[in-house]
C-alpha cells in the first residue's frame, strides 16, 4: 500500500549529517539525526558504516547531540562533539568526546566552559585543535571558565555592543567574545588558546572546518582571518600561517584584490590549496555573486594571482587532496545539481587552462559531503548524496565500483508514493535558457484539471536543485494535490557567473521576467486549472512573492490566486536592520541615504497600492537576516487595504522554522491557506491508502 508524503511522515525520516572516512578507507562514520516530537527537538547519534557492506551499526546512544565525528589519525578512535551527562556532570556547552571505533563507552576529553565548535585531530593523535568563542582580554583556560560561569549566571539580559557585526542569522554573536583556535591535550584535558595575546581571530560568520587546516607534520596551522580593523560580515579574508613551536604568525595569502577561504595543506605539506575569489568594486560583499577559483601554491611563498585558475563553475569549500598530492577534489553546482569534481595537478600546480584537467567524477542529485583517501584510480571516495527522489544516502566508490553503505530510510521510502520529476527549459529574461523543476502529484492524471504551485527559492545566489530537503519539500506540496514548479531565475547559482551577477543593482527586474516565463509554461499546459495557480517563496523568494503581488494583477485578471510569503523583504530601507546590513549596498547598488531612488526601484513597498492578491505572511521573531518587521508591515499593509491576509508569526523561530511541532503547524497552515483560496486539499482524499 502506497502512502503520501505528509509532513508527519516527512519528519519521520532519519537525517544524515557529517561523515568521516577512516585513514585506511575501511570504515565511515556518520551522524544521524531524528525528530524527537516528545521534546520538540532533534536528537542525534553516531553510526559506523563498514565499506565492505557488512552493515550499519550504532556507535553511540543516549546523547542528545552527538555530532561532527572524525577518525583519529591511527583510525582507532572517533572524536565527536556532544552535550551529555558524564561522570555525574552535565555539559552546559558542547564538549569533545572520544570513543573507540570498535565500540565501548564514550569518554569526555574536554571540560572547557566556553564550549567546543569545529575541530580537527593533530597528526600525533593526542592533540586536537578546536574553535571556541572566548574573551580575548583574558589569559588561561581557568579565567575563561570563570568568566563563562559569571556570564551565564548574570541577571541582566541587555545586549550592549559597539561592534559593527553583532548578530548572525538567528542568534546574537557571543557578547564581547571572538572565535579563537585552541589546542587540546586529549590525555590531560589541558586547553591552550593559540591566539591568546594577539589580535588574531577567525571570521565571525559561523567559523567552521573550512576556516583552518593543520599541516601533516603538525607544526603549522593555516587559518582564515579578517584583516580589517573593524570586523563585519562578508569582508575580505586573508590566510595566515601559525608556526606552533615559535608561536609565530605570517600571512601566506594576503592580497587586496582577493578573498580567501578553505585552506588545505597538501599531503607532503609543501603546498596549499584554497579558494580564491577576486574582489571587485561591483561584487556583492557576500562573495556569493563572485565566482571562487581553485588556487594551489607553495607554502614557501605568498599567494600570487596567477596561482588561481578561472573555471566556469564555482568550487565550494572542503577541498580534498589525494594522498599522493596529484589531484584536488571539490564539489560545484552545475545547472540545478551539485557534482564532485577532480582537478588533476601537473608538478604540484594547476595548468593554465584547468578545464583540460577537470573531470566530473561523481554526479548528483546533490553531493552534500565528500571525503577522499588514496590516489588516482585506487582512491576511495566517500560521498553523501540526495536527490528529488530520495533523502541523503552514503556511498563509497572504490576500484571495484560504488556501494551504498546504509539503508536508514529505505523502509519508509518504499512505503511512499512520490510523483514523477521533470526538468524543463524555457526562454527567460535576456533570452537566456531558464530551468524549471516540475514535481507532479502522485497519481497525476493529465485528463483532470490540476492545481499548480510556483515555489520560489531564496538566496538569491542559490538554486532550486535536484535535492530532497525538509523545510520546503516539493513532494510534500505535491502530495497536497499540486503540480509544483520551481524556476532557477536570474541570480541563481550553477548557471555561470554572468547569470548570477546579472541582478546586482536591479533586483526583481530579471527575476520577475523569469517567473512570468515559468507561469506562462504552467498556463500553457493542457492539464492546468487556471483558477488554481498559486505562488510561494521564502527569504529572497518571499521578496519576489511581494514583488509579484505589487506588479501582477489579482486573479482572475492576473495569474495567481493567492500567495504565501515566508520571511520576505518588504522595504529595502529596513534591510539596514538586518545582520547583513554592511553588505546590502553592494547587492542593491547603494545605500538608502545615498541612492534612495535606486533602492526604491527594488523595494516591494513602493508598489503597495497594487498589492491586491490574498497572501499568507509567515515570519519568525528571531529572524535577524530578514527581521520580522518586514512580515508584520506586509501583513498590516494588506489588512489596512482590505486585502484578505493571514499572519503566522513564531516568537521562538528565526529565518527557518526548526522546532518540529512548529514545522508541522507551518505545513498545515500552508495547505489550509491554499484550501481557503480554491485548492481542493490534500490529494490523499482521492488516493487509497493515504
Amino acid at each position: 500500500m502506497s502512502l503520501l508524503l505528509t509532513p508527519e511522515r516527512l519528519l519521520q525520516f532519519d537525517r544524515i549529517g557529517a561523515v568521516s572516512l577512516s585513514p585506511s578507507g575501511s570504515h565511515a562514520v556518520a551522524s544521524l539525526s531524528q525528530v524527537d516530537l516528545e521534546h520538540n527537538r532533534m536528537s542525534s547519534s553516531l553510526w559506523l558504516l563498514p565499506l565492505d557492506g557488512s552493515g550499519q551499526r550504532p556507535l553511540t546512544t543516549g546523547g542528545r547531540q552527538d555530532a561532527s565525528p572524525q577518525f583519529s589519525p591511527d583510525g582507532r578512535f572517533i572524536a565527536f562533539t556532544a552535550e551529555r551527562e558524564h561522570s555525574g556532570v552535565k555539559d552546559s556547552t558542547p564538549q569533545l568526546y572520544r570513543i573507540p571505533m570498535d565500540g565501548g563507552e564514550a569518554q569526555r576529553i574536554s571540560e572547557y566552559k566556553p564550549g567546543v565548535g569545529a575541530f580537527r585531530w593533530m597528526p600525533d593523535g593526542r592533540h586536537l585543535v578546536f574553535i571556541s568563542w572566548v574573551w580575548p582580554e583574558l589569559r588561561g583556560a581557568q579565567a575563561q571558565n570563570r568568566r563563562h560561569g559569571e556570564w551565564t549566571s548574570r541577571k541582566a539580559t541587555g545586549l550592549l555592543t559597539d561592534q559593527t557585526q553583532y548578530r548572525y542569522w538567528n542568534a546574537n554573536l557571543p557578547q564581547d567574545r571572538v572565535a579563537h583556535l585552541h589546542l587540546l591535550d586529549a590525555h590531560t584535558g589541558r586547553v591552550t588558546d593559540l591566539f591568546e595575546g594577539t589580535d588574531y581571530e577567525l571570521p565571525r560568520d559561523e567559523p567552521g572546518l573550512s576556516c583552518f587546516d593543520i599541516s601533516p607534520d603538525g607544526q603549522r596551522i593555516c587559518f582564515a582571518h579578517d584583516p580589517a580593523p573593524i570586523k563585519a560580515g562578508g569582508q575580505r579574508w586573508e590566510l595566515v600561517e601559525l608556526k606552533l613551536r615559535k608561536r609565530g604568525f605570517s600571512p601566506i595569502a594576503h592580497h587586496s584584490g582577493w578573498d580567501f577561504n578553505g585552506p588545505r595543506y597538501s599531503p607532503n605539506g609543501q603546498h596549499i590549496a584554497a579558494l580564491a575569489t577576486p574582489v571587485r568594486r561591483t561584487d556583492t560583499a557576500f562573495a556569493h555573486a563572485s565566482f571562487s577559483r581553485l588556487a594551489v601554491w607553495p607554502v614557501s611563498r605568498a599567494f600570487k594571482p596567477s596561482d588561481a585558475r578561472p573555471w566556469h563553475l564555482d568550487p565550494q569549500p572542503q577541498l580534498q587532496w589525494e594522498d599522493d598530492g596529484g589531484a584536488v577534489w571539490c564539489t560545484a553546482e552545475d545547472q540545478g545539481r551539485c557534482h564532485a569534481w577532480r582537478h588533476e595537478l601537473r608538478a604540484g600546480r594547476l595548468t593554465q587552462d584547468i578545464t583540460q584537467d577537470i573531470t566530473q567524477e561523481i554526479q548528483g542529485g546533490w553531493v552534500q559531503a565528500l571525503a577522499v583517501r588514496g590516489s588516482g584510480q585506487a582512491a576511495t571516495v566517500l560521498t553523501v548524496r540526495d536527490s528529488l527522489q530520495h533523502p541523503a544516502r552514503v556511498y563509497a566508490r572504490r576500484t571495484g565500483g560504488e556501494r551504498r553503505l546504509e539503508s536508514f530510510n529505505d523502509a519508509r521510502l518504499k512505503s511512499l508514493r512520490l510523483g514523477r520529476v521533470e526538468e524543463q527549459w524555457v526562454k527567460g529574461a535576456l533570452g537566456d535558457p531558464l530551468q524549471l523543476w516540475v514535481i507532479y502529484p502522485p497519481g497525476f492524471n493529465a485528463s483532470r484539471p490540476q492545481a499548480a504551485l510556483q515555489v520560489i527559492h531564496g538566496g538569491p545566489y542559490s538554486a532550486a536543485g535536484d535535492t530532497f530537503g525538509y523545510r520546503w519539500n516539493p513532494h510534500a506540496f505535491a502530495a497536497m494535490g499540486f503540480v509544483v514548479v520551481q524556476a532557477n531565475y536570474h541570480g541563481s547559482s550553477g548557471f555561470g557567473e554572468a547569470f548570477r551577477t546579472s541582478i546586482l543593482g536591479r533586483q526583481g527586474e530579471l527575476e520577475l521576467q523569469d517567473l512570468k516565463a515559468a507561469n506562462a509554461w504552467i498556463q500553457a499546459q493542457p492539464w492546468v486549472d487556471k483558477a488554481r495557480v498559486y505562488a510561494s517563496g521564502a527569504s529572497y523568494g518571499g521578496f519576489l512573492v511581494a514583488w509579484m503581488n505589487g506588479h501582477w494583477k489579482p486573479w482572475p485578471k492576473g495569474p495567481i490566486r493567492a500567495y504565501i510569503c515566508h520571511a520576505g523583504v518588504l522595504d529595502r530601507r529596513a534591510t539596514w536592520s538586518a545582520d547583513s546590513y554592511t553588505q546590502r549596498h553592494k547587492d542593491l547598488g547603494g545605500t538608502y541615504w545615498e541612492q534612495p531612488q535606486r533602492l526604491a526601484a527594488q523595494s516591494p513597498v513602493e508598489h503597495a497600492a497594487r498589492m491586491d492578491t490574498p497572501t499568507l505572511v509567515v515570519h519568525g521573531a528571531q529572524d535577524f537576516r530578514v527581521p520580522d518587521h518586514n512580515g508584520l508591515a506586509y501583513y498590516n499593509t494588506l489588512k489596512a487595504r482590505g486585502v484578505d491576509a493571514q499572519l503566522l508569526w513564531f516568537p521562538d523561530e528565526g529565518h527557518w522554522v526548526m522546532k518540529p511541532h512548529n514545522a508541522l503547524q507551518w505545513y498545515a497552515t500552508f495547505e489550509q491557506w491554499l484550501v481557503r483560496h480554491g485548492s481542493r486539499g490534500r490529494a490523499r482524499k482521492r488516493l487509497a491508502g493515504a
